[in-house]
């Protein structure tokens, strides 16, 4: 028999490396099936080439599944996310122009999110005085980890990301250049493009996702509910692999390999130097500056590929936070179904790999790595802290969304 098609989107970036992986290193064919591998430019193609039909699956921003089932989408399909893409992964790059004035204002080289979010508001407060242009940072989507991540940055930096600042939308793969042109100040964006830009000489990696909040979500395998119970066994096959894929992914003696094939013209297109700096944490924040950022990037430990519906929550409370939907309980419960956290546990059982045993958690609450309770191994969670020493509990969601409005 032969191989089972699979079309799968990806934007090219280094989290789509669990997806490419699982086709390139035979993972997939392993469980039968064949990914055509499909390069898009833009979040919103993904977007709306899997809503109608043109790919099954896709590497997908975490929030985008809910922005579809809460109307926030130009075409009406269902979306879930039956499984995360990996943790972490995303930087903060300033022009070298702003990071002088930065540094001027007293922020740390480290990238401590706190100091260096203060020496931002004093360069902002700068700029408003001399009656300068609002900076204008971009982010990748409206629905995405990185506007969220950027704007709780800047809210708890003492910054109104609506007032004080314009935040505007790039694919990702032309950030460098907008600000290489002077058309932005800075942005937020999954790596490999904060070190393209550094590597260009054309910005200054100020901080991280990560450091914002550890082992924070960003990507997941997204498809339409419609595919999901078409085809449940090629989905279940396809989370096993990419499951094995994403442990290969992680482990060390991998990631020459890796780097090299995410490196070429038909996947990522980047140096695989380049690549090598996010994949072992080794970042650059500015040129010929090592330095060491543990658990950067987390492809498989940690539950990198369970889908959490206290994500999904969290995402739905920015949204709600930030203006773009209304705060329901029929919305909340979209949020919640649209993580899929019973496909995933169920198309692993029985393959050795330890799952959460709960689909929800305290997100922020763990300050160092925690063992807790699994279906099929031991598994270690955390630490996951927010910088600011907040926490999200989903159970108190309502609770959550109103001590942020008020903030």
């Amino acid at each position: 028999m032969g191989l089972t098609q699979i079309t799968a989107g990806y934007v090219p970036l280094l989290d789509s490396a669990v997806l490419l992986a699982a086709e390139e290193f035979g993972f997939a064919e392993s469980e039968g099936l064949h990914l055509n591998l499909v390069r898009e430019t833009s979040w919103a193609n993904i977007r709306d080439r899997v809503a109608i039909g043109h790919l099954d699956v896709a590497h997908m921003l975490g929030p985008m599944p809910l922005s579809a089932n809460l109307g926030l989408t130009p075409l009406d399909a269902a979306v879930i996310a039956p499984m995360a893409l990996g943790l972490g992964g995303a930087a903060i790059t300033m022009s070298n122009a702003i990071w002088a004035k930065m540094a001027e204002a007293g922020a740390p080289e480290d990238g401590a999110p706190g100091p260096v979010g203060a020496a931002l508001r004093k360069v902002i407060a700068d700029r408003a005085r001399s009656g300068e242009s609002h900076l204008r940072l971009a982010v990748v989507h409206p629905e995405s980890a990185h506007n969220y991540a950027l704007r709780y940055w800047l809210k708890a930096s003492g910054i109104d990301p609506d007032h004080d600042v314009d935040i505007v939308i790039v694919p990702p793969p032309l950030q460098a250049d907008a600000l290489a042109a002077k058309r932005t100040d800075g942005f937020c964006v999954g790596e490999p493009f904060g070190s393209v830009a550094v590597a260009r000489g054309v910005g200054r990696i100020v901080t991280t996702k990560g450091q914002i909040w550890q082992m924070s979500p960003d990507k997941v395998l997204g498809t339409r509910l419609q595919w999901a119970e078409r085809f449940p066994e090629q989905l279940a096959a396809l989370l096993r692999s990419a499951t094995r894929a994403a442990r290969w992914c992680e482990d060390p003696s991998n990631h020459t390999a890796l780097a090299a094939m995410l490196a070429r013209e038909d996947r990522l297109g980047i140096d695989a130097d380049l690549i090598l700096r996010a994949l072992t944490g080794k970042l650059q924040f500015e040129p010929g500056v090592e330095k060491a950022i543990p658990d950067f990037f987390v492809a498989y430990s940690r539950a990198a590929n369970f889908p959490w519906v206290s994500h999904a929550l969290w995402f739905y409370s920015q949204m709600v936070r930030w203006g773009q939907v209304s705060h329901t309980a029929e919305n909340a419960k979209k949020a919640v179904t649209s993580y899929r956290p019973d496909l995933y546990r169920a198309a692993l059982s029985g393959m050795g790999m330890p799952v959460p045993g709960a689909s929800s958690k305290i997100e922020g609450a763990l300050t160092e790595p925690t063992e807790v309770g699994a279906v099929g191994g031991h598994l270690t969670l955390g630490p996951d802290g927010f910088f600011d020493g907040t926490d999200f509990d989903p159970e108190k969601l309502d609770a959550y969304i109103v001590a942020q409005r008020r903030s």
